[in-house]
């Protein structure tokens, strides 16, 4: 009985010994990421943010030519690039986006199957082939790059990069605490612990993405486009996507449908534009 006893303390020792790491850990990220604190200078918002803004657009420059890579490299044709960076420096030299230290560049990829439009961090925008064709006019095109430059704007990949950085912490912290090499139970516990973080990243993509289409409005109205056209890129988005995109709940970015609500109410409140 003496050996089992001093075989428990030890046990619980162990645990006890985990259960602080795991404390000083999720200590250490949460301090880390709550005294990082900067203003956005254009919408005013106070973000936490780690990184200067030279560092994103070093960031967004090292990134780019994989990246066009990636989705088949820069289209070919001439004349459909010169109105993507039209429109898009219209966008930027009409709006607050101009008055930032970004400089943007827009460039069309040759991918003809990938809907999509992208922005990386410090003013590189990027769509598709596969998107820029299906779009019917000019104003559409505004509407897509107004997001992306919201996003740019809004500096959500410097605040994503904030958030991974505390959601890595704090799930390993709470994988050491849930873990007991002695109890099997324990790995689907930290499993669940991973699944949750993934699960609030996914939650404030979504949000990234309902205020970058508030930007996107506030932008498209201040070039002299019409913001209603934001709501046909939402119905080509939903065409796009044949019904398979999967449930909000589990998605990056809201619902095409629930957008367009975001979208009108946008419209009704360009007051609140930055």
């Amino acid at each position: 009985m003496s050996f089992y006893r001093r075989r428990s303390s030890g046990g619980r020792s162990l645990g006890g010994g985990r259960i602080i790491i795991a404390l000083v850990i999720a200590a250490i990220s949460l301090i880390t990421y709550f005294s990082t604190r900067v203003q956005n200078p254009i919408t005013g918002e106070t973000q936490h943010i780690n990184i200067t803004v030279d560092q994103e657009v070093v960031l967004g420059l090292e990134a780019a030519p994989e990246l066009a890579q990636q989705f088949g490299g820069l289209d070919p044709d001439p004349q459909a690039q010169d109105l993507v960076d039209t429109v898009g420096q219209r966008i930027v030299s009409q709006s607050p986006a101009g008055r930032s230290e970004y400089e943007f560049d827009f460039h069309l990829l040759a991918d003809d199957q990938t809907v999509n439009a992208f922005a990386l961090p410090g003013g590189q925008v990027f769509i598709t082939a596969a998107l820029f064709d299906r779009l019917q006019n000019e104003e559409q095109l505004a509407g897509v790059l107004a997001h992306e430059v919201g996003h740019v704007i809004g500096r959500h990949s410097a605040e994503q990069i904030a958030r991974q950085q505390l959601t890595e912490g704090l799930t390993g912290a709470a994988v050491i605490a849930a873990y007991d090499p002695d109890n099997p139970s324990s790995a689907q516990r930290a499993q669940m612990a991973v699944l949750a973080a993934q699960l609030i990243n996914m939650r404030y993509g979504r949000e990234d993405e309902i205020e970058s289409d508030f930007f996107g409005v506030c932008f498209l109205n201040d070039a002299g486009y019409d913001p209603a056209v934001m709501e046909g890129v939402m119905r080509i988005l939903a065409e796009a996507s044949g019904g398979q995109a999967p449930p909000e709940f589990f998605s990056t970015h809201p619902n095409p449908e629930n957008r367009i609500e975001n979208i009108r109410w946008a419209m009704d409140n360009l007051q609140e534009c930055p």
